[in-house]
């Protein structure tokens, strides 16, 4: 602006004074906008919450001192360092007549444009309604796969499987993973680190660096799974630590949830069904739960007629068991100071087989030994690992990993779709983990979105003293949206945490366009005197070349993390494609809309545009 009022035959300092001034108001209006975006987002609770506290406070203070450093040194650099009009170069001179040129031809659209105002205004909403059907088609989940050259593996031997049989198959899974080159290091470790079940085991796995190996992560993650099924009796179940959620246990999966009710055998058969759909949709691998049907347990059945007829009382016989596989304290002993319990029982190797308790003996009344097994029956029955409750009901958790080619949320709409399938009335199903972090991150972002937007309409009202500039003002932000989605449908990326952040990021930034615009507009009309149309006419041409200059350096601050392919640049290409696509559609859309809008709502004011407010 500064260099345009020196193109008008103004000495440098009279230039950057008036230049200066005549885009404050605009560079407040942008600048208290952004923040009006980020400051109440930073306060969230949950994970966005964590996320905007640091990346609101950094945005807000960059932008607030961008605003001292624009109004302040800026206009001190140029009043002493900029060239004279006579001074260009070449380059400068080209640019100029290019800059031109492009201000005549966007002068003649908007001139055609204010002539079909219903139909532009009319035709943008229809655009941005249909790119809103795009969100369906794009995929959706909490955080994007990233290639961190770290995964772990579960494996889970049949129930009951002692701590040998389990060693012996996860060595047999261990020699599969170490023989591939890709692998840097592992560290495997037999029995569940939470319940201690001897049937589990754990891997984890560290890979070469990225740039060392001719395979992704998560490539090598499906081959893995695919050779580990030949494995007798293993299951394997891999976990990707890059998706468990931001916040959620390092071992948690995508697909988390627990399905609650309270008849434990209605709850039992209809879990059951509920798996086997759930796996024939093809959105979930690596299925597993927590019921465990499996572990032998040994009931006795004390007869009690032969018990008494051979002298035999039910409370020695259940001393006599209780000694034999429990053990009972018998004493105490002193060692370096310190008092043991004595406690008697069976040799492990004597109390490993149900058989073994055939030869226990009990001594009846009379003073003699029979066998056990004659006063008593014995009965095998599978039974479960664990029972487990959920807010005092009966609860079976579930797990599962998202198919490859498939997204986090399309696994979940899969599993609520089987839920209403096939839950009965009083059986319904709670996601956890990663899954309910993904459900409060799409909300906490919905909402942040709404809070932003009302949020900067009330900064904006106050600044422009008006209920429709605001609303003028705020047509660019539909459009951002509009650009994101495709953006990201055309490049293949999801719509997660770090591209919904790089759409919140467009709320603060796109505005700033047609700030400059209805800024520009108000001037011309209220301080020149001009006619509505003339008005636009002359602000849209001026402010063009700013427009383009700010958006274009976004644009171009964005392009290297589109392009990255470092660690980390999954996260940070999803949010990049957003800004470029919200940017590029955002800037199209207001040169030409926003102006349209403006020439309609400029009915509703209050103020006669021929007085100078005062």
């Amino acid at each position: 602006n500064i260099f345009r009022h020196q193109s008008m035959g103004k000495d440098r300092v009279n230039a950057s004074r008036d230049g200066a001034v005549e885009i404050t108001f605009a560079a407040i209006a942008t600048s208290v906008a952004v923040m009006a975006i980020f400051l109440p987002v930073a306060f969230m609770e949950g994970v966005i919450g964590r996320f905007f506290f640091q990346f609101g406070v950094t945005i807000s203070a960059a932008v607030a001192l961008s605003l001292l450093e624009a109004i302040t040194l800026t206009p001190m650099r140029c009043s002493q360092f900029m060239q004279k009009p006579d001074q260009e170069s070449w380059y400068t001179r080209r640019v100029e007549g290019t800059f031109h040129k492009l201000a005549d031809f966007y002068r003649n659209v908007l001139a055609l444009c204010l002539r079909w105002r219903w139909t532009v205004v009319v035709g943008s909403i229809l655009f941005f309604v249909l790119s809103l059907g795009l969100a369906g088609l794009i995929k959706k989940e909490m955080a994007p796969p990233q290639d961190q050259s770290l995964f772990m593996i579960r494996f889970e031997t049949p129930v009951g499987s002692s701590l040998e049989f389990t060693k012996a198959r996860v060595l047999q899974a261990e020699k599969l993973i170490a023989a591939r080159p890709e692998i840097f290091r592992y560290f495997t470790a037999i029995g569940s680190f939470r319940s201690g079940d001897v049937n589990e085991g754990l891997m984890f796995i560290t890979m070469v660096p990225k740039p060392q190996r001719d395979i992704s992560q998560q490539k090598f993650i499906d081959w893995a799974r695919e050779e580990l099924k030949k494995v007798p009796e293993l299951k394997s179940f891999l976990v990707d630590l890059s998706t468990s959620g931001l916040g959620a246990s390092g071992r948690s999966y995508p697909v988390e949830f627990n399905i609650r009710g309270s008849d434990w055998e209605t709850l039992r058969t209809k879990s059951e069904e509920f798996l086997k759909k759930l796996e024939a949709t093809g959105f979930v691998v690596d299925v597993n739960t927590d019921y465990k049907l499996g572990m032998p347990e040994v009931r006795i059945w004390p007869d009690r007629e032969r018990a008494g007829k051979s002298g035999v009382s039910m409370e020695d016989l259940g001393k006599t068991i209780n000694a034999a596989i429990g053990g009972i304290r018998e004493g105490k002993f002193t060692q370096d100071g310190r008092r043991y319990d004595a406690r008697l029982r069976l040799e492990p190797g004597q109390r490993l087989k149900p058989e073994d308790l055939d030869s226990l003996q009990i001594r009846t009344i009379y003073g003699e030994l029979i066998d056990l097994k004659e006063v008593t029956k014995t009965e095998i029955i599978p039974t479960l690992q664990t029972i487990t409750r959920k807010n005092r009901e009966r609860s079976i958790s579930v797990t599962a990993n998202v198919a490859p080619g498939k997204s986090q949320g399309e696994a979940l709409e899969a599993v609520e779709s089987v839920a209403r399938e096939i839950l009965p009335e009083g059986y319904r199903i709670f996601v956890g983990g990663a899954a309910q972090n993904f459900a409060e991150a799409r909300d906490s972002l919905i909402f942040a979105l709404i809070l932003g937007i009302v949020v900067s309409y009330m900064v904006l009202a106050s600044q422009f003293n008006s209920f429709v500039h605001p609303f003028t003002v705020l047509l660019a932000l539909p459009f951002s949206i509009s650009g994101a989605f495709v953006a990201l449908l055309l490049t293949q990326q999801s719509l997660n945490l770090f591209s919904g952040i790089g759409i919140i990021l467009l709320m603060g930034i796109v505005k700033k366009n047609s700030i400059l615009l209805v800024d520009f507009a108000n001037r011309k009309r209220y301080l020149d005197g001009l006619p509505l149309k003339e008005a636009l006419l002359a602000a849209g041409p001026i402010r063009l070349r700013p427009i383009l200059m700010t958006s274009l350096s976004t644009i171009a601050a964005a392009v290297p993390p589109a392009l990255a392919f470092g660690p980390g640049a999954e996260s940070r290409i999803p949010m990049s494609i957003a800004i470029i696509g919200g940017i590029v559609v955002s800037t199209i859309f207001t040169l030409v809309v926003v102006p349209c809008a403006y020439s309609l709502f400029a009915k509703l004011e209050r103020h006669n545009p021929d007085v100078t407010p005062g």
